[in-house]
């Protein structure tokens, strides 16, 4: 199989992976299993880079609901832990994603190798790269999460803001979807934005896309509360 063969069929697999989180996420009955219904498997090479992609937000539906991850959702999240983990020299977003899913499966620990990789690199980063960069690790904007980065995010509202108008002016639906997540999980956000028409425009002009649809349905169940 040729490299575009293979990244086309990655890119498929993780639009159906994403399709199906947002349907847990949209669904009073939610799916037992995200990757059955996806038809991902430990076993499926493609569907394991698929799960590498969406991350941590494998298991959103369960931690936004309060509910026990699936055990075979569980698996396959750490067939990608252990299968993917970032490369020699990889940027430092790779680090935190690779972290925020070992996280989720609950695995990191203080006397354990998987800790939170620094943040200096991203507490140094003007406006514009600081929301790129957090739209990447937008897995982590959920309630409760307590990570350095979560904690850098805090002290910046006023930056994701202003990233979240730019990636909306840019018409970068992902990233602007990505920011208003971070932006439902932070005080501080300034009122002019008017975040719930800028959500709702984005919503409309790139919710096609799964991976957009997912941060929205995220940040709208953290915006109302429902989120645990």
């Amino acid at each position: 199989m040729d490299q575009s063969s293979a990244s086309s069929r990655i890119a498929g697999a993780v639009r159906d992976l994403a399709s199906e989180v947002v349907f847990a996420l949209q669904s009073e009955d939610h799916l037992s299993t995200v990757c059955g219904a996806a038809g991902i498997g430990e076993d499926d090479r493609t569907g394991i880079a698929a799960v590498r992609v969406i991350g941590a937000d494998l298991l959103l539906p369960s931690l936004l609901y309060g509910r026990d991850p699936h055990p075979g959702d569980m698996a396959v999240l750490q067939r990608a832990v252990i299968d993917f983990p970032p490369r020699a020299g990889a940027p430092a977003a790779s680090a935190w994603s690779h972290w925020a899913m070992a996280s989720a499966l609950g695995t990191p620990r203080m006397d354990d190798a998987v800790l939170e990789p620094d943040t200096a690199w991203l507490e140094q980063a003007p406006w514009q790269a600081f929301t790129h960069q957090l739209s990447v690790l937008a897995p982590l904007a959920r309630p409760a999460s307590a990570s350095a980065v979560n904690r850098v995010a805090s002290h910046r509202p006023a930056d994701v803001a202003r990233g979240f108008v730019r990636a909306v002016r840019r018409r970068d639906w992902l990233q602007a979807a990505g920011a208003g997540r971070w932006l439902a999980t932070l005080d501080g956000v300034p009122d002019t934005l008017g975040l719930a028409a800028g959500l709702d425009f984005v919503q409309l002009m790139g919710g096609q896309d799964p991976r957009v649809a997912l941060h929205l349905r995220a940040a709208g169940l953290i915006r109302s509360g429902q989120a645990r």
